[in-house]
């Protein structure tokens, strides 16, 4: 169990350096938490997101997805029941939450991790825990 761990952490680690953390952009500044006082939220997009499936490195390639879950190099992840894409804010620990659009959500050995855009398209992972979802309707 301890091995899984470790190699799902691994797994995760190298993800996160594939994709830049969106929480971890340089000194510029971060949306605020309150929607109203936020960046007016973009309309979901129609295309660039995986539902209903896990992600395949092809879908990472295309711009489809920001991760594969995979271990040993056999893909293990299972598609989450949340409607994809929708609106979120990231919440990376000691920053201000970012406005994100999730485009993923998947979840492998008991870990539930979410794939995100900001408005840029800067792709990022996200734990569960660091995700607050709100929907589909625009929050403005």
């Amino acid at each position: 169990m301890r091995v899984r761990l470790v190699l799902l952490t691994m797994l995760f680690t190298i993800a996160a350096a594939l994709t830049p953390g969106l929480a971890q952009q340089s000194s510029a500044p971060q949306s605020p938490a309150q929607p109203g006082a936020a960046q007016s939220w973009p309309r979901l997009p129609t295309s660039g997101f995986i539902a209903g499936r896990a992600a395949t490195a092809k879908d990472v390639a295309d711009g489809n997805a920001v991760f594969v879950l995979r271990a040993y190099g056999v893909p293990f992840g299972k598609p989450l029941d949340v409607t994809i894409p929708q609106y979120a804010y990231l919440t990376k620990r000691g920053q201000q939450p970012v406005q994100v659009i999730v485009v993923q959500a998947e979840q492998g050995k008991g870990i539930k991790i979410f794939g995100v855009r900001d408005f840029s398209g800067k792709a990022a992972t996200a734990r569960e825990s660091e995700v607050r979802l709100l929907g589909t309707h625009r929050p403005d």
